[in-house]
C-alpha cells in the first residue's frame, strides 16, 4: 500500500510530473515492535522502538493548548460581534515564515526536471534508459521510476538530449527571450482520504456499519465519491468526481493534476488602473525577490506543494515502511492558536492593541493609512521575517500576505465543528456551486488596514483564485510527543 510511484504521463506534447503519495492505508508492521516479555505470567505489554523524527527544517514546535477562537469583545467601529469559542489543538510543527518564492521555485524546478528526465528516457528523445530504474536490487522487474541520481546533461547534451531539455521552454513572441512554458508544468499526485475511510458508514462489512442490533442489517453497499483527474485526447486536464458503490480501500484514493506555476498576472488583475507590470515580470522570476512570500498561488496549488514536500522528505530520508506525518496546510484553529501565541486576550500576534509600539515602530507589514503603503517601510510585500516574531517564534502571522488554511468556509462553521482539533473539510466537486468552493484565509496582508490583519478574524477566498496578497505556510502534526505547555519565546 505504501509503494511510491514517480511517473510522467506524456500525451500530445503535454507532460505531468507525478508522485504517488497515497500514504499508509494502515500502519505498517515495521513501525511496531513484535517482541513480548513474560514476568511470572503478568501482562507487561509489547515492546518496540519509536523512530524520532528530526526537527523539520525552518519549523517551530507549537505545543498542544487551547484558546478562545474568534473575537472576544464587540468592536462597534468595525461592526464586529464577540463570539469566542473554546477549542483545543494538539501539538504541531509550523513554518516560522511564509513559503518564499525561493522555496516554491524548488517545487517548480523539480516538476520541470521530472518532465525533462522522462523525455530523456523516451525513445523519441534518444531513449537513455539510465534515467529510469526498472529493476530492484535483486534484478527483479519493478514499476519503473525516475532515476534522480542520473544528472541532466545541461552543458554537454547531444542533439536528442538538447531537444528534450529545450522542450519545456518556449520563446516569448514579444521579447524573443527563452522562458519556461508554464502550461507544461503539471503535477499529478494521489491522496488517501483517511477521514472518509475511517467513517463507520463506509465499512464494507454491514455488521460494522451499524451497531444497533434493533436495526436490520443492510447489505447495500455504501456510495462514495472520489476525485480523479486525467488528460483528454486533446491534452486538456480533465477533473471529475466519481460517485459509485464502495468496493475497497482504493476507492478513497483521490487523484489530482495541478498546474503549479504561480499566476504572475495577479498583480495586474487584482488592481485596476495601476502600473504593476514590473511585479508581473519580476516578482517570481527575479532572484531579488527570492526571500519574499510566494503569491499568485491558489489553495489547490498550495496543497500540491504540501504533497510534493512530503514526498521529497520521504525520498531524502530513505526510510521505506515508516509512516511520516505529511506536510499540510494548517487548520483554521491551528492557525489562530499559533498566530495569537495561545493568548485569548489579544486579537493580534502581539500583546498590544495597536500595530506599532510607543516609538512608532511597526509590528507588521500592512496599509497604515489611506493611500499610504510605505509608512511601514514597504510598498507591497516585505521579505519574510522582517518584523519581530510572536511569542511562539512565528513571523508575519499578521500582514505581509494572507494565508490559506485547509478549512472550508461555511457561514455555520462554528456549529459544524468539534471543539477538539476542529476542522471542516469539504472537497468540492467540479459541478458544485462556486460558493461551495470557498476556503478560509487568515492574517490579512500588505494591502489591508490594521483592523483587517487581526488574528481573530475569519476571511475566505475561492480555492482556485490566485491573488497578489495570499500565500501560505505548512504545518506537520507532531507524533505523540507533546510536552505540555508551549514555552513562549523570550
Amino acid at each position: 500500500m505504501n509503494k511510491k510511484y514517480k511517473e510522467l504521463k506524456l500525451k500530445k506534447g503535454y507532460a505531468i510530473a507525478a508522485v504517488g503519495s497515497i500514504g499508509a492505508l494502515t500502519m505498517l508492521t515495521s513501525c511496531f515492535g513484535t517482541r513480548s516479555s513474560s514476568a511470572g505470567g503478568e501482562v507487561t505489554g509489547v515492546g518496540g522502538s519509536a523512530w524520532a523524527e528530526p526537527t523539520p527544517y525552518g519549523m517551530v514546535l507549537i505545543d498542544r493548548g487551547n484558546i478562545a477562537m474568534g473575537p472576544g469583545k464587540d468592536d462597534s467601529i468595525q461592526g464586529i460581534k464577540a463570539n469566542p469559542r473554546g477549542v483545543s489543538v494538539d501539538a504541531f510543527w509550523m513554518d516560522e515564515t511564509e513559503i518564499t518564492n525561493s522555496k516554491y521555485k524548488q517545487f517548480v524546478f523539480w516538476v520541470r526536471d521530472s518532465i525533462i528526465r522522462e523525455r530523456l528516457y523516451d525513445p523519441a528523445y534518444g531513449g537513455n534508459e539510465a534515467f529510469k530504474i526498472e529493476e530492484d536490487r535483486e534484478g527483479n522487474p519493478i514499476e519503473p521510476y525516475l532515476n534522480w541520481n542520473k544528472p541532466i546533461p545541461w552543458r554537454n547534451a547531444n542533439e536528442d538530449e538538447q531537444r528534450a531539455i529545450e522542450s519545456v521552454y518556449r520563446i516569448n513572441p514579444i521579447t524573443g527571450h527563452r522562458e519556461l512554458d508554464p502550461t507544461q508544468l503539471n503535477y499529478r499526485y494521489e491522496i488517501y482520504n483517511h477521514t472518509e475511510a475511517a467513517r463507520r458508514k463506509n465499512r464494507l462489512d454491514p455488521a460494522l456499519r451499524e451497531y444497533n442490533t434493533d436495526i436490520p442489517l443492510s447489505t447495500e453497499l455504501p456510495m462514495i465519491s472520489k476525485d480523479t483527474a486525467y488528460f483528454s485526447e486533446e491534452g486538456e486536464i480533465i477533473r471529475e468526481t466519481v460517485t459509485r458503490p464502495l468496493t475497497g480501500d482504493f476507492d478513497f484514493v483521490n487523484t489530482y493534476i495541478v498546474n503549479v506555476y504561480p499566476d504572475t498576472t495577479c498583480w495586474i488583475n487584482d488592481f485596476d488602473n495601476a502600473y504593476n507590470e514590473p511585479y508581473t515580470r519580476m516578482y517570481f522570476s527575479h532572484a531579488g525577490y527570492n526571500n519574499y512570500p510566494v503569491v499568485g498561488v491558489s489553495w489547490e496549488q498550495a496543497n500540491a506543494f504540501s504533497n510534493w514536500r512530503t514526498d521529497f522528505l520521504k525520498r531524502s530520508l530513505g526510510r521505506e515502511g515508516v509512516y511520516i506525518e505529511p506536510y499540510r496546510l494548517p487548520t483554521e484553529a491551528e492557525w489562530e492558536y499559533a498566530a495569537r501565541a495561545g493568548n485569548s486576550e489579544t486579537p493580534y500576534p502581539w500583546e498590544e492593541t495597536l500595530p506599532y509600539d510607543e516609538r512608532g515602530c511597526f509590528y507588521a507589514n500592512f496599509k497604515p493609512m489611506d493611500g499610504d503603503y510605505v509608512r511601514d517601510g514597504h510598498v507591497i510585500t516585505s521579505p519574510v521575517g522582517t518584523f519581530t516574531a510572536n511569542d511562539f517564534g512565528l513571523y508575519d502571522m499578521a500582514g505581509n500576505v494572507s494565508e490559506w488554511t485547509s478549512t472550508a468556509y461555511s457561514e455555520s462553521i462554528d456549529k459544524l465543528t468539534s471543539d477538539i482539533n476542529p476542522e471542516y473539510r469539504y472537497d468540492a466537486a467540479i459541478e458544485d456551486p462556486y460558493r461551495m468552493k470557498r476556503k478560509i484565509v487568515r492574517g490579512g496582508s500588505w494591502k489591508d488596514v490594521a483592523g483587517n490583519i487581526r488574528s481573530d478574524l475569519r476571511m475566505w477566498e475561492y480555492q482556485n483564485e490566485q491573488r497578489s496578497y495570499i500565500g501560505f505556510r505548512n504545518v506537520r502534526t507532531q507524533i505523540g510527543f507533546a510536552r505540555g505547555t508551549q514555552k513562549k519565546k523570550k
